[in-house]
């Protein structure tokens, strides 16, 4: 393959991925219970996830933003009710977080609220298609956290 069709290819394929990015951002924002973003669902559905507390930190690592940007997301959480915010009894530094009951739910409302929507998505792609694509997707996506 020739240097300009393979730059091409690139080109088509990671437009084709931030066009999809935007557009389903849209939807999701659009869809979300009044007040949540859709960093706030990310952070909640992750700590959900979690059997444990997470340190900030921690949290920025997983999502790829700087310290600042999840401390803000955290501040807005909290301020909500969302995840309850604690010192580390062993390094005064540090400080853990972990979801609440009403972050549970509100959780919980944003999947409710999102589901029809991407449950939609899926089937008119078909399942067969989503299966295929995930390999490919989570490949990408690993290729591009090493290279950072």
């Amino acid at each position: 393959m020739s240097d300009s069709t393979s730059n091409a290819l690139a080109v088509a394929l990671f437009s084709e991925i931030l066009t999809a990015d935007q557009l389903v951002r849209n939807r999701l924002s659009k869809v979300l219970p009044k007040g949540m973003e859709i960093s706030h669902f990310s952070v909640l559905n992750h700590l959900a996830h979690s059997a444990e507390e997470r340190t900030p930190a921690q949290l920025a690592k997983s999502f790829h933003v700087t310290r600042g940007a999840m401390t803000n997301t955290l501040g807005k959480l909290e301020w909500a009710g969302y995840v309850h915010i604690r010192p580390d009894w062993d390094d005064a530094r540090r400080k853990w977080v972990g979801i609440s009951p009403a972050g549970r739910q509100a959780r919980d409302a944003a999947l409710a609220a999102i589901g029809p929507m991407i449950n939609e998505m899926v089937g008119e792609l078909g399942d067969e298609k989503v299966r295929a694509i995930l390999p490919i997707l989570r490949e990408l996506r690993l290729k591009l956290e090493t290279e950072t």
